[in-house]
C-alpha cells in the first residue's frame, strides 16, 4: 500500500514547481500524493525565507501539526526550502519533532533519506549541488498537468543586494540546458499546459553555453514560440541589470509573450538603489520602460517595493512615489523592510515603525488605486482570458487575462485550456467579473 505524503508550500513559484518535483521524484519510493494534510505518512513544509517572521511561521506550524497528530502515528517531518537551508542546525536543536532538514539545492536525494528515514535519528541535507540536482530531476518526466505551468530555468543568484538571502539559500546563479529546458517544455505542453511560466532567482540572466554559443533567454522564448499547442509565454522574476536589448525585441518579435513585465525595481531612490546594492539606476528603469512602450504600447508592468529602507529619508520615498505615479504599476507587491539574519542589511539602524507603516499606507494607496483604475476601465469591454479550471459546484470559470489579472465569469461549456472572449460586467481591486461571449454575440455587439 502506498505511503501518503502531503506538501505545504509557502512563497514563491519556484518552490511550487519545486514542490511538484518532489512529488515526482517520490513516488518512485511509493509515496503517494495527498491534499488530506490530516492523514499522511510524510508532511512537508517548504518553506520561504524573503518575508519577515519566514522562521516563526515554521514553527507556528509545526505546533499545529502536532496537534493534529497528537493522537496519531507521528509523520515523517520534512523542512524543505529556504528556511531549511540557512538555519539547519538551529531548527534540528530548537524543534525535535522535525526528522529531516532539505535544502533546495538537495532535492534529489530526498528519496534515500526518506528510505533510510530511522525514527529519532534527525538528518540535515544541505549542501549546493545544483547540476546535480537538475540533471536528476532531467531523468523524471514532470507530471504537471495544469494549464498554466510553472518551468525552471534559472536558479540562484550573484547580485548579492544587500537585503536579500536567495545567493546563500540558492547559491550562484545557474542556467539549465536549453534542450533539457525544451524537452519538459513538451511534456508539459503534452499533459495540457497552454501558457508556460518560466522561473529564476534571476531569470533574465538565463545563460547557457554550447558548441561556443551563448542561449539566453530570448533564444529560449524564440524556441518555445514554435511549439504550436502553446498559447503564452511568460517569465518571472527579472533584474533590471540583465533587460537586455535581444530581450527587449522579443516584445515584437514573439506572438506568444505576454504583453506583461514582471520588473522588480525596490526603490525610486538611486541612493537608495546603491545601499542595497542593486547596481541599476533609475535612469536605467526608465529607459527599459520607454523602449518596452515603444515597441509595444499596451505592454504593463508590475514591480516590488522595499519600503523603509534603512537610510531612506522623506526625499527618498517622495522618489519612489514619483516613480509610481509615472509608470503605474499593476499587480505589484510592497512591504515594510525586514532584516534578514546574514545579509549586509541585517544589522543596519532601522526606520521608525509608525514612518514605515505611513510609507507603506501611501505607496500601496497609490499602487491599489492605478490597479482598481486599470480594472475599472475594463468594465463593458471584451478581453482575452485563457481559462484555468471550472469554480467547484459553479456555472462559472476562472481564468486569467494577458496581464495575469484573474477573471471569474459565467459558462457552461467544457471550455479549460481554451483562450475566450469575456464581456467584463464588473470589478474590484483584484478581479474582473464577466461573461463568454461567443463570436456571434460579439458581431451582434
Amino acid at each position: 500500500m502506498a505511503k501518503k505524503i502531503f506538501i505545504k508550500t509557502f512563497g514563491c513559484q519556484m518552490n511550487e514547481y519545486d514542490s511538484n518535483r518532489i512529488y515526482d521524484s517520490v513516488k518512485k519510493i511509493g509515496f503517494k500524493k495527498t491534499d488530506d494534510q490530516k492523514n499522511a505518512d510524510c508532511f512537508v513544509l517548504n518553506t520561504c525565507h524573503i518575508r519577515d517572521k519566514a522562521k516563526e511561521k515554521v514553527y507556528h506550524e509545526i505546533g499545529r501539526v502536532k496537534k493534529i497528530y497528537k493522537q496519531k502515528n507521528k509523520p515523517i517531518i520534512v523542512i524543505a526550502g529556504c528556511v531549511a537551508q540557512a538555519e539547519n542546525q538551529e531548527m534540528l536543536k530548537r524543534e525535535p519533532y522535525i526528522d529531516i532538514v532539505i535544502g533546495p539545492q538537495s532535492y534529489h536525494k530526498i528519496n534515500e533519506v526518506l528510505k533510510k528515514f530511522i525514527p529519532n535519528e534527525q538528518k540535515e541535507e544541505t549542501e549546493f549541488d545544483t547540476i546535480s540536482k537538475f540533471e536528476y530531476f532531467d531523468k523524471i518526466e514532470n507530471k504537471g498537468n495544469k494549464i498554466s505551468a510553472f518551468l525552471t530555468i534559472q536558479e540562484g543568484c550573484d547580485k548579492f543586494c544587500s537585503f536579500c538571502v536567495v545567493p546563500f539559500t540558492r547559491g550562484p546563479e545557474y542556467s539549465r540546458p536549453l534542450g533539457k529546458i525544451l524537452c519538459e517544455a513538451d511534456t508539459l505542453i503534452k499533459n495540457g499546459a497552454k501558457e508556460i511560466t518560466l522561473l529564476g532567482q534571476n531569470v533574465n540572466a538565463y545563460s547557457y553555453f554550447e558548441n561556443s554559443k551563448e542561449y539566453k533567454l530570448s533564444d529560449l522564448i524564440m524556441e518555445l514560440e514554435k511549439f504550436t499547442e502553446l498559447k503564452r509565454i511568460r517569465y518571472t522574476t527579472s533584474h533590471p541589470l540583465d533587460m537586455t536589448d535581444d530581450l527587449i525585441e522579443c516584445y515584437k518579435k514573439s506572438k506568444k509573450l505576454v504583453p506583461f513585465v514582471h520588473l522588480p525595481v525596490q526603490s525610486g531612490s538611486n541612493k537608495i538603489l546603491k545601499l542595497m546594492n542593486r547596481k541599476h539606476t533609475i535612469e536605467k528603469y526608465l529607459s527599459i520602460y520607454e523602449k518596452l512602450k515603444k515597441i509595444n504600447p499596451i505592454i504593463e508592468f508590475s514591480s516590488d517595493f522595499i519600503i523603509a529602507y534603512p537610510g531612506e529619508t522623506e526625499e527618498d520615498f517622495n522618489y519612489t512615489m514619483q516613480l509610481v505615479k509615472k509608470i503605474k504599476f499593476i499587480n505589484s507587491y510592497s512591504f515594510i523592510f525586514s532584516p534578514r539574519p546574514g545579509t549586509v542589511a541585517s544589522n543596519l539602524k532601522l526606520i521608525e515603525t509608525k514612518v514605515a507603516k505611513k510609507r507603506l499606507n501611501l505607496i500601496q494607496s497609490e499602487l491599489f488605486s492605478y490597479q482598481s483604475s486599470k480594472n475599472k476601465m475594463t468594465e463593458n469591454k471584451i478581453v482575452n482570458v485563457l481559462v484555468e479550471n471550472k469554480i467547484k459546484n459553479q456555472n462559472k470559470f476562472f481564468g486569467r487575462t494577458e496581464c495575469m489579472t484573474a477573471v471569474i465569469f459565467d459558462g457552461e461549456e467544457n471550455i479549460e485550456g481554451q483562450i475566450v472572449p469575456v464581456l467584463i460586467t464588473n470589478s474590484n481591486q483584484n478581479n474582473l467579473f464577466g461573461e463568454i461571449k461567443l463570436k456571434k454575440d460579439i458581431k451582434a455587439a
